[in-house]
């Protein structure tokens, strides 16, 4: 199988982030995206190649065409992916990104609490099963 070029990495036993993850792949009109869960193979397997990818499940990341993407960062470089109306997010970007991340550290600190968290990770239906990855 060849290597996608956009995987998203998002926490598997998070509900937001696969609230989340469900908009995407109803955004995801080019089926440009790829999912696979922080806690599953492939991501371990990329941690191999890239020591300094965080072990914990804090941030979503993104690896797109070769290069990591993470936290706020990630969730534009995602959006620029969707194309169309999202790509207006790319402004987001003149923001320095420690500004942009204190708010995302807010929300990842907070999100279990918010919108709980399930026992295991999504398993995709049918149709959807080729745009993830273990």
């Amino acid at each position: 199988m060849e290597q996608p070029q956009h995987i998203v990495f998002f926490d598997g036993v998070c509900n937001s982030c696969n609230s989340i993850v469900n908009f995407l792949l109803d955004h995801d009109k080019h089926q440009r995206l790829v999912f696979a869960s922080l806690q599953g193979e492939t991501y371990q397997h990329l941690r191999i190649h890239h020591s300094d990818l965080p072990k914990d499940v804090s941030s979503i990341i993104f690896f797109s065409n070769g290069k990591i993407f993470m936290r706020s960062t990630a969730a534009v470089r995602i959006a620029l992916v969707l194309g169309g109306v999202w790509r207006l997010s790319a402004m987001l970007l003149l923001v320095p990104e420690p500004v942009r991340d204190v708010l995302y550290t807010y929300y990842a600190r907070n999100r279990y609490r918010w919108f709980g968290k399930s026992e295991t990770c999504r398993i995709p239906t049918p149709e959807l099963k080729t745009r993830f990855l273990l």
